[in-house]
């Protein structure tokens, strides 16, 4: 049994590949045709099954659950308790946590890009004052 300060510590470093992953999937280039068809299937499907099934593949909070699903079963992680009820708390504890890492991942991109629009108006602002000059 783990301490739960050594459990804290796994819970906090385990949710930054689930959150890195399912990041990566549902929200970067390099998945970005994948995750198109993905859309399409998702909004096109014939059954309710079939569209629920392409959108776990759209929506990071989705996904973070099948991705701490599988790092659990990978790691043998329990959080609390050693049975499967520690697994149970730990696979929503990871889903948490990864989506708080994800959240402040969306903000900090959000806050880059506004900074550079303003940027990019300062600059042709001044690009058109010399050309007046």
């Amino acid at each position: 049994m783990m301490t739960i300060t050594l459990q804290l510590i796994w819970l906090f470093t385990l949710a930054i590949p689930v959150a890195c992953i399912s990041w990566t999937v549902t929200h970067e280039e390099v998945f970005r045709e994948p995750r198109d068809y993905c859309i399409r299937r998702c909004k096109d499907g014939k059954s309710l099954p079939e569209r629920k099934f392409f959108y776990l593949f759209t929506c990071e909070y989705c996904f973070s659950h099948y991705v701490s699903a599988a790092l659990l079963v990978i790691t043998d992680f329990h959080l609390l308790l050693n049975d499967w009820r520690g697994c149970l708390i730990a696979g929503f504890a990871l889903v948490w946590i990864a989506n708080v890492y994800m959240s402040f991942m969306a903000y900090l991109r959000q806050d880059i890009k506004k900074e550079k629009t303003e940027i990019a108006i300062l600059e042709q602002k001044a690009i058109e004052k010399d050309s007046k000059n």
